[in-house]
């Protein structure tokens, strides 16, 4: 299979990649993964259909593919009475039938036998086991695995937002990066130096909301110099609760690079320092990063900079243009707005580690965008007007301190 859910084609004819999404989407306030319970058990027949099939590739899958269409087919005879007006399970009967047309299925055939139901858990054990593991509860409920967004924030500061529009921001001071339903994320930002037009980001806060079923409020903070491997409170879980596991804090690489994972919410986040600065990036499930009201509108990672902050990245400092150029092509090969944000930050400020900064936040995006080929973004003119090249001492020392930032790191 090309994918994990369907479709319909202009000729009414199910794609062969499953059942389609079952449920809408949750209405803004309402909990994404709210236990679903209907007498038409439709979204059980996807999910055994879509965990049935998961495994199959290439070639050699059909007697496999034959015998899960149909169970699925079986699955949904059972349900037909209690199902009758759902168009959710009409659609997956109709894509049946098309599915095993396309695969020359017969009809008569072995099937799988039905999974074992497994002993009823308490209500705490069910929520532990579906409320807090956020992958698993989409899937069940919608046949596919949920769609996620990214966001970062780093150097002087410059803001990637969940739609891929990028902003370099003149914030001094306290702004929200997130602020939704389930998580608070405030970064503080500070000038380079005494006299500076360049600010850092040189703290974050990130404050996981209470979630009753799965864990107690969580608060990290990190400052330059002090990126704890553990949440204030000096825990690295989600608490007692019975789904205190699925927060959890990993060291990358100590006092430099931490990762959260928070399972329950379908989220990571990565908090690093380079040099004298600290940068944020987030992996965040859709319809979390979503899940805010009207009031909640100043979030950096949705909007972007307010325009009265943005600022071209246009280059004018302290170091020539050409060699700031010479050294983030060492780290950032391609010049996207990855390797403009580079040049502007060590224009600016004279610091190299800025170029550690800007390729630790392509890394990160590397590992949390959906979508591989939004990684680069190009803005036509970012880079501003070039100047006359450096002279040829100034190149060979720039390198060079890339280089020693490189071997530290």
């Amino acid at each position: 299979m090309r994918g994990v859910h369907g479709n319909l084609e202009h000729s009414g004819r199910w794609e062969e990649q499953g059942p389609p999404s079952p449920t809408p989407s949750p209405s803004p306030g309402e909990r994404p993964f709210s236990p679903v319970s209907s007498q038409c058990k439709i979204l059980r027949c996807n999910s055994e259909y879509v965990a049935a099939t998961l495994p199959l590739r290439g070639p050699g899958r059909g007697a496999a593919f034959c015998t899960a269409l149909r169970s699925y087919s079986r699955c949904t005879r059972r349900t037909a009475r209690t199902c009758r007006g759902d168009l959710a399970f009409h659609s997956a009967v109709h894509g049946i039938e098309d599915l095993m047309i396309q695969n020359n299925c017969s009809r008569e055939g072995p099937t799988a036998p039905p999974r074992p139901r497994p002993p009823a858990p308490e209500r705490q054990g069910l929520e532990s086991l579906d409320v807090c593991d956020y992958e698993r509860s989409f899937l069940y409920r919608h046949g596919r695995p949920p769609a996620f967004q990214h966001c970062a924030a780093f150097g002087d500061p410059h803001i990637r937002t969940f739609h891929h529009d990028f902003h370099t921001c003149r914030v001094e001071g306290s702004w929200p990066l997130l602020d939704n339903d389930y998580l608070f994320v405030q970064a503080t930002s500070s000038p380079v130096a005494e006299g500076s037009n360049a600010t850092v980001t040189s703290k974050l806060t990130i404050i996981f909301k209470n979630m009753k079923e799965c864990i107690d409020q969580k608060v990290y903070q990190a400052e330059l110099d002090n990126v704890p491997a553990a949440f204030q409170d000096g825990s690295v879980d989600g608490g007692a609760r019975p789904g205190g596991s699925s927060l959890a804090i990993r060291e990358r690489a100590p006092g430099r690079h931490v990762e959260i994972r928070a399972a329950y919410i379908g989220t990571t986040i990565a908090v690093r320092q380079a040099g004298r600065q600290l940068s944020f990036s987030i992996r965040a499930a859709e319809e979390v990063a979503r899940a805010f009201t009207e009031e909640q509108d100043l979030q950096l990672c949705v909007g972007g900079c307010p325009r009265g902050q943005r600022l071209s990245r246009s280059p004018r400092g302290r170091v020539e243009a050409e060699a700031a150029r010479a050294l983030c092509r060492e780290a950032l090969p391609v010049e996207d707005v990855y390797f403009q944000s580079c040049v502007f930050d060590v224009v600016t400020s004279g610091d190299a580690d800025f170029a550690m900064a800007a390729r630790g936040a392509l890394d990160d995006a590397r590992l949390f965008l959906p979508d591989a080929d939004k990684l680069h973004i190009f803005q036509a003119g970012a880079s501003g007007p070039r100047v006359p090249p450096a002279s040829p001492l100034l190149l060979l020392f720039l390198p060079s301190a890339l280089w020693v930032v490189l071997l530290h790191f």
